[in-house]
C-alpha cells in the first residue's frame, strides 16, 4: 500500500502569488518528489502570508492540521520545498514539529533530510535559527528603508481614503487623488472646518449620503473611519509617523486641503463637544428643532397623526411638560407657509444684487492690492518664529532637567507647525487660490435668492439655509405667528441699506441755512454720510479684515 502524502507550499505575500509562480513551482517540485518516492498525494495546502513566524497565523497550515485531525487513523508525509517554508522561527519550528508528530505525520523536505538523532536535531535547530535570523534582518532592513522614505516625505503604508498610489517619474510610488472619493473627503473636511458640519456625527451622515463612499457590509461608515479622515495630515499634503519618531513634515503628494484648514479641524476636534444633530430631522419636517415655542422657548417637535379615517396629517407641537402649549398642535402647512413668507422677504431687488456683487468685487480688489504688504508681514513673522526655534534649541543644549527639556521640545514642535503654516501662506501669497467668480458666484446667488435654495426641497440645502440666513432660531406664537427673525450680517446689510428710505441732502445739509457774517472763507457744510456702496465695503472689510482665506 502506497504512502499518503500532503504537499505544503508557501510564499510570503499575496503579491508573489499574483506576479510570480512561486506556489506553482513549489507544488510541481513537490509532486515530482512524491512520484519518485512512490507517494500518493492526497491534498495540497498553499499559503500566501508570512504569519510573522507563528504557523497558527497561516490559514493553509491551520487547514492542514485540521485535515490531519479529521483523519486520526491515517499517517501522512508532509512534503515541502525548503526548510524555510516550514517555519522561520526557532521556537515555532520546534512547536510545529511536535504538532505534526502528535498527529502521526512525518515532515520531508526536498533540500534537507530530517534526522531524529541528537546531531540531526542540533543541525536542524541551527538551520531553523539561521532562518529566523534572516527573517529578522530582512524585517529590520525593510523597516529602515520604509522609515527613510517616510522621512523624505513619502507615505509607505496603505493609501488613505481619497488617495491611491500611482507611479510618478522621479518619485516612484506616490499618493495621488482618487476621484470621486477625493472630492467627497475634501468637502467633508472643509465642511467640518467651516462649521457646516458641527459634529463628527454630521460628517458621518454626509459620507453615508454619498453612494460612492465605501462602507461596511452593514451599509454604514464607522466612527473610526471618520476619526481617521479628520485627524490625518495626509489630506493637507503632510505626513507624520509617531511610531517611527517621524515628526510632521511636508509630503511630496498634493493635499486636498491647506495646512491651516487641517489645524482648524484639529482645534475644533479639541473644543467642548457639541450635541449631535438629531437623527429624526428629516425632509417631512425640515423646521423641527429650529422653531421655538414662544411660551417656553424650547424647540418644537413634529409628528404624523392618523385620523379615524386612516388619513395621516403632519403637525408641529410643543412637548415640554408644564408649558401652556404642551401637546397643542400646529398644522405643518400653516407653520411652514409662514416661514416661506419670511424666506421670500429675504430676496433683494435686482439693483441691490448688482450693487452687492460690485461690493464683493471691490473688496476682492482691495484685498489683492494689500497682498504684497501681507506677504512682507508673513515673511517677518516667519523670521521671528525661526529665531524663537533657534533660541529654544540653544536652551535645550544648556538644560539638564528632563522636564525642562520636554517642555522645550513641545514648544519647538508647536513653533515648527506654525512655521509650516506661515511657509505655506507665504508660498501662496501673491496669487489668489481661485478666481473671483469661483469664490463668490455661489455666495452671491444665495444672497440674491435664498428662497430658491429652500424651494429645492433637499434637506441638506434647507438646513444650510437656516444656518446661513438666521442668527438664531425663530419663535412661533400661536396668536401672532412667527416672531421677527434675526438675520445674519449680509441680509442685515441688504435690509438696512438697500431697503431703507433716504433723501438727497442739499448742499447746506438738512438744517435750515443761516447766513454767517464776517466769515469770508466759510463753506457750506458737507454731508458726512458715505455712499451706500462705500459704507457696505467699509463694514465688510471691518468685519472680515481678520480673514485671510480670501487670498492666502
Amino acid at each position: 500500500m502506497s504512502q499518503n502524502a500532503i504537499i505544503y507550499c508557501r510564499v510570503s505575500t499575496k503579491a508573489q502569488t499574483i506576479r510570480g509562480s512561486g506556489l506553482d513551482s513549489q507544488e510541481t517540485r513537490c509532486r515530482q518528489y512524491a512520484e519518485m518516492q512512490g507517494y500518493n498525494v492526497a491534498a495540497v495546502f498553499p499559503d500566501d502570508v508570512s504569519g510573522g513566524g507563528d504557523f497558527m497565523n497561516r490559514p493553509g497550515m491551520v487547514a492542514l492540521l485540521s485535515f490531519l485531525d479529521a483523519q486520526p487513523d491515517k499517517n501522512y508525509v508532509i512534503i515541502f520545498d525548503d526548510l524555510k517554508r516550514f517555519a522561520r522561527d526557532t521556537i515555532f519550528h520546534l512547536k510545529l514539529r511536535q504538532e505534526l508528530s502528535t498527529r502521526g505525520a512525518r515532515p520531508e523536505c526536498l533540500n534537507f533530510k530530517f534526522d531524529d538523532t541528537p546531531e540531526g536535531e542540533f543541525i536542524e535547530t541551527i538551520i531553523a535559527a539561521q532562518g529566523q535570523l534572516e527573517r529578522q534582518k530582512n524585517r529590520r532592513q525593510v523597516k529602515q528603508k520604509m522609515k527613510a522614505r517616510v522621512e523624505n516625505g513619502y507615505w509607505v503604508s496603505h493609501a488613505p481614503v481619497g488617495f491611491k498610489y500611482a507611479t510618478v517619474k522621479g518619485h516612484g510610488k506616490l499618493l495621488v487623488r482618487d476621484e470621486p472619493l477625493a472630492s467627497i473627503v475634501q468637502e467633508a473636511l472643509e465642511g467640518f472646518a467651516s462649521a457646516r458640519f458641527e459634529t463628527r456625527a454630521e460628517v458621518k451622515r454626509f459620507l453615508e449620503s454619498r453612494p460612492e463612499f465605501p462602507r461596511t457590509r452593514h451599509g454604514h461608515v464607522t466612527n473610526e473611519t471618520v476619526n481617521r479622515i479628520l485627524n490625518r495630515p495626509h489630506y493637507a499634503g503632510y505626513i507624520e509617523f509617531p511610531t517611527w519618531d517621524v515628526s510632521l513634515r511636508e509630503g511630496h503628494h498634493e493635499g486636498l486641503i491647506s495646512l491651516a484648514t487641517y489645524q482648524t479641524i484639529q482645534r475644533r476636534l479639541h473644543e467642548k463637544p457639541k450635541a449631535a444633530a438629531r437623527p429624526d430631522v428629516n425632509a417631512d419636517f425640515p423646521l423641527r428643532g429650529f422653531i421655538l415655542c414662544n411660551d417656553c422657548c424650547n424647540p418644537l417637535t413634529a409628528s404624523w397623526s392618523t385620523s379615524k379615517t386612516g388619513k395621516r396629517h403632519p403637525y408641529y407641537h410643543c412637548f415640554t411638560k408644564g408649558c401652556e402649549s404642551n401637546r397643542k398642535t400646529i398644522r405643518r402647512d400653516v407653520l411652514e407657509g409662514e416661514f416661506e413668507g419670511v424666506m421670500r422677504t429675504l430676496q433683494p431687488s435686482e439693483t441691490a444684487y448688482a450693487l452687492l456683487r460690485d461690493m464683493f468685487k471691490h473688496a476682492w480688489d482691495m484685498r489683492g492690492a494689500s497682498v504684497k504688504k501681507a506677504a512682507q508681514s508673513l515673511s517677518r513673522k516667519l523670521s521671528e518664529v525661526e529665531a524663537q526655534i533657534a533660541a529654544l534649541l540653544d536652551r535645550i543644549v544648556d538644560a539638564s532637567s528632563p522636564r525642562v527639556i520636554s517642555a522645550y521640545e513641545a514648544k519647538i514642535d508647536a513653533l515648527e507647525q506654525e512655521k509650516l503654516v506661515l511657509g505655506e501662506k507665504l508660498q501662496n501669497a501673491g496669487q489668489p487660490r481661485h478666481r473671483f467668480e469661483d469664490m463668490f458666484e455661489l455666495a452671491c446667488q444665495f444672497l440674491s435668492n435664498p428662497w430658491k435654495l429652500w424651494e429645492s426641497g433637499d434637506l441638506a440645502h434647507r438646513r444650510t439655509v437656516l444656518k446661513l440666513a438666521f442668527q438664531e432660531r425663530l419663535s412661533y406664537c400661536r396668536e401672532n405667528g412667527l416672531r421677527t427673525p434675526k438675520t445674519t450680517l449680509p441680509f442685515n446689510m441688504l435690509a438696512g441699506v438697500f431697503e431703507s428710505k433716504g433723501v438727497m441732502a442739499e448742499r447746506q445739509g438738512f438744517e435750515p441755512w443761516v447766513p454767517v457774517k464776517a466769515q469770508r472763507f466759510s463753506r457750506p457744510p458737507r454731508s458726512t454720510t458715505p455712499a451706500p456702496l462705500h459704507r457696505l465695503i467699509s463694514l465688510y472689510i471691518s468685519k472680515n479684515d481678520h480673514n485671510s482665506k480670501l487670498w492666502f
